[in-house]
């Protein structure tokens, strides 16, 4: 459901650019290192790196042949972008120092097989690190949708990622990077405030069809996806001005590969 850089970008592209420099500040890492950029969908994260950590390299890698374009296009030759499995990257045995994924861990068909990939990649010593949406809590756009869903279709339960991506919790993601055997493992909660000019600006994102919950919208008969528009435009806050001001909450996990 995820491969179209447009339908991403508005729906939730825009909101992840402002996760990743808060991510790379609590990584703290210093110049001129390598990077790796697993999942790096349309370079959100990528062009963080490139922004604000003054990097030696990145490499950019996403199983998406849309994402990939998308990046390329939008960062040129300052990254190296390839076409790739996060539980097989083509890239040699310790080879960059930090090796980090936004937002894509749990989708990823085998996560600790990605994360036992990324620590081969990584020097000893370096840094392995992702961040994923708080589903279940506090990433308030998705929430929202979820449980206006879920008052109107029974059905919409099972979709929801707040129940299928148990991974995406603080303690979930410690225990997998500790059983795989990173060192030095932390997590933090990063939150961003999500500002919706009005309700059309929240609710056209979720007719892109990409993602599980636009791609549940636009699976629904018309009535029924008016009153799914209907229900949330009644039950969503608003602001005087209309606006609609909610919060998204990523969860970040680091290691270090020991040897260093």
């Amino acid at each position: 459901m995820w491969g179209r850089g447009d339908p991403y970008e508005q729906y939730v592209g825009r909101w992840s650019r402002r996760v990743a420099p808060q991510f790379l500040e609590w990584l703290g890492a210093a110049e001129e290192l390598d990077w790796v950029d697993v999942g790096c969908g349309t370079g959100a994260l990528t062009a963080a790196i490139l922004a604000g950590c003054a990097p030696a390299s990145v490499v950019g890698v996403d199983p998406a042949d849309g994402f990939v374009a998308a990046a390329r296009e939008r960062l040129g030759d300052r990254a190296r972008f390839l076409v790739g499995d996060a539980a097989g990257l083509s890239l040699p045995d310790a080879s960059a120092d930090a090796v980090v994924s936004a937002l894509v861990l749990n989708f990823v068909p085998e996560p600790r097989a990605a994360i036992e990939e990324a620590l081969r990649v990584a020097r000893p010593g370096g840094t392995v690190a992702a961040y994923v949406w708080d589903y279940a809590g506090r990433m308030d756009l998705m929430r929202r949708f979820w449980d206006a869903a879920a008052a109107l279709d029974p059905a919409a339960v099972g979709l929801d990622e707040g129940g299928r991506f148990p991974l995406a919790r603080p303690d979930a993601l410690a225990t997998l990077f500790g059983a795989v055997g990173c060192a030095e493992v932390a997590t933090t909660a990063i939150d961003i405030p999500t500002v919706f000019a009005d309700f059309d600006d929240y609710w056209t994102p979720f007719l892109g069809g990409q993602g599980p919950a636009p791609a549940y919208a636009m699976s629904l008969e018309a009535t029924a996806r008016e009153a799914l528009r209907e229900r949330l435009e009644e039950t969503l806050p608003r602001e005087p001005d209309g606006s609609i001001a909610l919060m998204a909450r990523a969860w970040a996990v680091r290691g270090v590969r020991p040897g260093g």
